[in-house]
């Protein structure tokens, strides 16, 4: 379950950068580096999970919690409704727009499901109370997907590119818009 939510969490922040809005470190480090960080980032955890001993369940346990975290941070963080089931279900996100916003709910829960399984499944040499430690990340993740959305918006009006196509668009929207009031 942990190479699940390994492979989730690359692909919600991939799903990110694909549509146009960056990723996670893009506004700091450039698309590429961010980019390539996060997949070999991945490439380690994967092949780590694979082939770990109980040594790292404590590692890992941070791993899937702090995932845990950034899905809890994505779903109480920005625009949601609530489900007919009760859950949230972003209306928009980090400027993917609602369009995108049936494929990128699904690539959250799934990396958040994973990780809820692999903390219960995996990790048995781990303290069960460690995950209880990333509950105080939700907020601070959440303020900083928001710090890093406005400087991915500031980069993307000052100079458009592939990578953040969708933020310069709202970007010279939002400043249309402001300029003819």
């Amino acid at each position: 379950m942990t190479r699940v939510t390994t492979v989730a969490t690359a692909g919600h922040v991939f799903f990110e950068l694909a549509a146009g809005v960056g990723m996670p470190f893009a506004s700091l480090l450039g698309p590429v580096p961010a980019a390539t960080a996060w997949a070999v980032g991945t490439g380690m955890a994967w092949h780590a999970a694979g082939n770990r001993p109980a040594a790292d369940d404590r590692a890992f346990t941070v791993l899937n919690s702090v995932s845990l975290a950034a899905v809890s941070a994505h779903l109480t963080g920005w625009p949601h409704r609530r489900t007919r089931l009760g859950i949230p279900w972003l209306t928009d996100c980090e400027g993917l727009g609602p369009r995108l916003m049936p494929f990128y709910n699904p690539i959250l829960y799934v990396s958040g499901a994973a990780a809820v399984a692999a903390l219960i499944l995996e990790n048995d040499s781990a303290p069960r109370r460690l995950p209880l430690l990333a509950l105080p990340l939700v907020p601070l993740l959440a303020a900083a997907q928001h710090a890093e959305h406005r400087r991915l918006r500031a980069i993307a009006v000052a100079r458009p590119a592939w990578w953040n196509r969708r933020l310069a668009a709202t970007g010279r929207f939002a400043r249309h818009s402001a300029a003819t009031l």
